[in-house]
Parts: C-alpha cells; sequence; structure tokens
C-alpha cells in the first residue's frame, strides 16, 4: 500500500504511458529494478560458483549466503550508496554485501561493471523477444483464421488507392499475415542470435580472470563458459571490449523497428477500410468515438498502433548511432541512451502486439457494402470479357472495342458527374448490337470470376507457410485481449 500522500506525489510526476498506459505487466517486469538488479545478484552467484568449482578458495557457506539473498534486496539503501559513491554497480556490489559478509570478499571477484550490466542487457533482450514472440503467433493465428474464413469473398482490389481487378477479403488478409510471419522469424533469428558477453574483464582480454587463476588459460575459458551456460546461452562472444559490441542493439531495434513497419500498414489498411464501410476494428457497446459527433466510430485501436509504430520504427537510430561513436573499447555515452530505447523499443511493440491481436479477434466485415463497391466498379473490369464473347459469338473485336468506349464513357459521366450509380450494363442491354450476349451477361459479371487464384492461394498458403511457423507457439495461443484504455 502507498504511504499517505505518495499517489499524490506520483501524479505530481511524469510516468511513462508506456508502463503506465499500455504495456503488458509481463514485459514492464522485464525492463524493471526489481528485474535488473535480481538478474546482477545471480550473475554474481553463478561467477561464484564457477569460480569455486575451479579452485578458488570459495566455501560452500559464502555460496548459500549468497542463494539466500538474491531477492533480498534493499533498494532503499542502494539508491544511498549510489548517491555517495555514484556508481550504480559498486552500490549494489556494497548493498549485497551488506546482507552477506560472509560472502562479502568474494562478490564480483575479478569481474568490471559491464560483467552484470551487459550480461543482464542481453538477458533482458532474450526474455523481451520471449515475451513477443508468443504474442505475435496469436496475431498471426487470429489473422488467419479470419483469411482462411473470408478466403472466397470478392471485394475490390486497389493500387494507388484507384480501384483495379477484384481480389478477396482473405486474400488480402494474407498479404497481412505474410509480412507477420517475416517478422516472427526475424524475432527468432534475432533471439537465437544473441550471444552472451561472458566473463572479459575490464578491457575484454579477461587479464584480472588470467591472474586469479595464475596463468591458467584453460580454466578462464571454462569459467567463461560456465558462467555463459548458468545464464542460459549457448554461446558468449569471442572477443569484446568492455561491452559487447553495440552492432548487437542494431540488429535487435532493427527487426523491432520492422515490426512496427508491418503492424503500421496493417493498421493504415483497416483504417481505410473503416473509412470505407468494408470492414470495422471491434467497437464497444458503450464507447464513444467523437465528444461532439455521437455517430462516430472512429478506429481508435488502429490509429494507436500507428502512432505508437511511428514511434517504434524511429528508435533504431540511437544503436545506429551508438554504435558509430564507440570509442576503441568503449565510452560511456552509449548508457544513458542505451537505458532508454532498448526498453522503450520492447515495450512499445509489446503494446502494439497486444492492440493488434484484439483488433484482429473482433474485425467486422460488411459484405454488402464490399458487393455494392464491386458493382460499381465491376461492370468496366468486364469489358474485356464481354468483348471476347461477343467475338465469339461472331462479333468484330474493333466494332466492340468503339461500342463499348462509347458506353463506359457514358457510364462513367453518370458517375462523376450525375453522381448516379454506374449504369454501364443497363447500356449494354438496351443495346441491340450486344443481344448476341445478354443472356450471358450475368455469368460474365460474377464476382468470383474475376478473383482468379486467390481462395486457392489463401489455402496453400495458410497450410503450407502460416499454419507449420506456428507450431512452437501452439501451447501459448489461448486467451484473449481485453484492452482498458
Amino acid at each position: 500500500m502507498a504511504a499517505p500522500g505518495e499517489e499524490e506525489d506520483a501524479m505530481a510526476r511524469y510516468r511513462s504511458p508506456l508502463v503506465s498506459r499500455y504495456a503488458s505487466a509481463e514485459m514492464g517486469y522485464n525492463f524493471s529494478e526489481r528485474k535488473k538488479f535480481g538478474t546482477w545478484r545471480r550473475l554474481w552467484l553463478y561467477l561464484a560458483q564457477a569460480e569455486k568449482s575451479l579452485g578458488l578458495p570459495i566455501t560452500d557457506e559464502q555460496i548459500q549466503e549468497m542463494e539466500a539473498n538474491l531477492d533480498n534486496i534493499d533498494f532503499k539503501m542502494a539508491a544511498e550508496e549510489e548517491k555517495k559513491l555514484r556508481h550504480d554497480v559498486m552500490a549494489h556490489v556494497h548493498t549485497f554485501a551488506h546482507c552477506c559478509p560472509k560472502a562479502a570478499a568474494i562478490i564480483h571477484l575479478g569481474a568490471t561493471s559491464c560483467y552484470v550490466g551487459d550480461n543482464t542487457d542481453l538477458i533482458v533482450l532474450r526474455d523481451g523477444f520471449n515475451l513477443l514472440l508468443p504474442k505475435l503467433a496469436r496475431v498471426i493465428s487470429r489473422l488467419a483464421d479470419f483469411a482462411e474464413k473470408y478466403a472466397d469473398m470478392p471485394a475490390l482490389g486497389f493500387t494507388h488507392y484507384q480501384p483495379a481487378q477484384l481480389t478477396t477479403v482473405g486474400k488480402r488478409c494474407c498479404l497481412w499475415i505474410q509480412d507477420l510471419c517475416m517478422d516472427l522469424q526475424n524475432l527468432e533469428r534475432a533471439r537465437d542470435d544473441l550471444r552472451f558477453r561472458g566473463v572479459k574483464g575490464t578491457t575484454g582480454t579477461q587479464a584480472s580472470f588470467l591472474q586469479l587463476f595464475e596463468g591458467d588459460h584453460s580454466k578462464v575459458e571454462e569459467l567463461d563458459r560456465l558462467v555463459t551456460a548458468k545464464a542460459g546461452f549457448k554461446r558468449a562472444y569471442m572477443v569484446t571490449g568492455q561491452t559487447y559490441s553495440r552492432k548487437v542493439d542494431i540488429g535487435v531495434l532493427a527487426v523491432l523497428a520492422s515490426l512496427g513497419a508491418s503492424i503500421h500498414k496493417i493498421c493504415t489498411d483497416i483504417r481505410l477500410l473503416a473509412n470505407l464501410k468494408e470492414i470495422e476494428e471491434p467497437f464497444e457497446k458503450d464507447q464513444i468515438g467523437s465528444s461532439a459527433m455521437p455517430y462516430k466510430r472512429n478506429p481508435m485501436r488502429s490509429e494507436r498502433c500507428c502512432s505508437l509504430a511511428r514511434h517504434l520504427m524511429t528508435l533504431v537510430m540511437d544503436p545506429l548511432q551508438t554504435a558509430s561513436v564507440q570509442w576503441f573499447e568503449r565510452t560511456l555515452d552509449d548508457s544513458a541512451n542505451r537505458r532508454v530505447c532498448l526498453a522503450e523499443a520492447f515495450l512499445t511493440a509489446d503494446i502494439i502486439l497486444s492492440t493488434l491481436q484484439n483488433i484482429s479477434e473482433g474485425l467486422v466485415v460488411y459484405p454488402k457494402v464490399i458487393e455494392r463497391r464491386i458493382r460499381q466498379e465491376l461492370p468496366f473490369m468486364a469489358t474485356e470479357n464481354i468483348i471476347m464473347a461477343m467475338v465469339k459469338a461472331g462479333g468484330n473485336r474493333q466494332d466492340c472495342h468503339e461500342k463499348i468506349r462509347v458506353l463506359s464513357q457514358q457510364a462513367a459521366a453518370v458517375v462523376k458527374q450525375e453522381g448516379g450509380d454506374n449504369d454501364f450494363i443497363a447500356r449494354v442491354r438496351a443495346d441491340p448490337y450486344f443481344s448476341p450476349i445478354h443472356k450471358q451477361l450475368e455469368s460474365l459479371l460474377d464476382p468470383s470470376s474475376f478473383t482468379g487464384r486467390a481462395p486457392q492461394q489463401v489455402a496453400k498458403f495458410l497450410k503450407e507457410e502460416v499454419r507449420p511457423a506456428l507450431i512452437p507457439y501452439q501451447s501459448k495461443m489461448g486467451g484473449k485481449v481485453d484492452l482498458a484504455l
């Protein structure tokens, strides 16, 4: 419980909406102080355990004392120590040592600050990917169900946001899914490519550990391997400066920025479709679209995704610039920047995935509106079919082309100048020239005959590419997202 006045004081300070308003509790915890400093203590424990196993004079009692106090963190004392020492790692060394007096002498033995700082960052990045990947898989799964359901429903396609040939509602959704499947592969690869910094010392030479083990190179290598394995990594970077290469952060944020671009595109399409009244995102029973216009149903979830995805896409510029200005073995101008951009990238990705899942679980389709738009445009698209039918019935292609050109321009004038419906087919029916094919007009205008292999493409794509990619996440596919805000 907050002490009297603390809640009011909190409201007087800026709080990032990424945490206070949007992100999941799990992702918020992943970048929390408790996760960070608790991981530091575990890394000190791993180091002591490995050093003991390789012959350094560390006792079982010291190890047990450290194990018993991993989560016994006096944050107030640590803050006071950091204020005095101006060094966050040493502040927590002292704080840990205070509750582990027997182990105090061997905590952080041979290590540099980046042993806990960088290795913790790599653990947090890995765990962040492990939180994002099932969420992305759930979004893909929900959209795949939607695509399968509407695989055969014809819809007007657009190029340049101008009417083009027909597609299907499901096929258009598969364009979204394909981008997200690329993102799924990219995130998996970025996670799996992460290595541990390991036990490398002040400038990456492992000199301090070589001294501890009296020049025994094999023990230093084994120490690095043991700690790496304890932290759950298969490999460590073979060479580092004081830090792991900041190009690693570029790779991490680049795939998240790419995910942001995918979601921005998807949600922009949904916003455009909402304007066309063909498809809408979920709209709650008591939701208000506008304070001034009660009839409005704004696509606010999709707008939120676009807004936050825009922020996510820009964050990759931070590690790009940071990596470019790391002097020799390291310089500290990376630290403050990384505290912000790494956490914000994962928090933002977490938010937009949760929001997109909510959208994809409740997309509303309006078939009658879709059909009406097809009726407005299909007559013009059918002109080539009409010409071919007339030629088969004995007509001359050039004569037919000219007839259709005149009638289509007349119909276009009704649509554009008078605001009327497309009456091209009515004009064809009224013209005796086209009497040989009047009975064929219905079949020539069947929308399903204009969608090509779209339904087959949907079925093949979902079966051969999408569903197999989701198999590793099957146990985490359940649960819907209920957005509070």
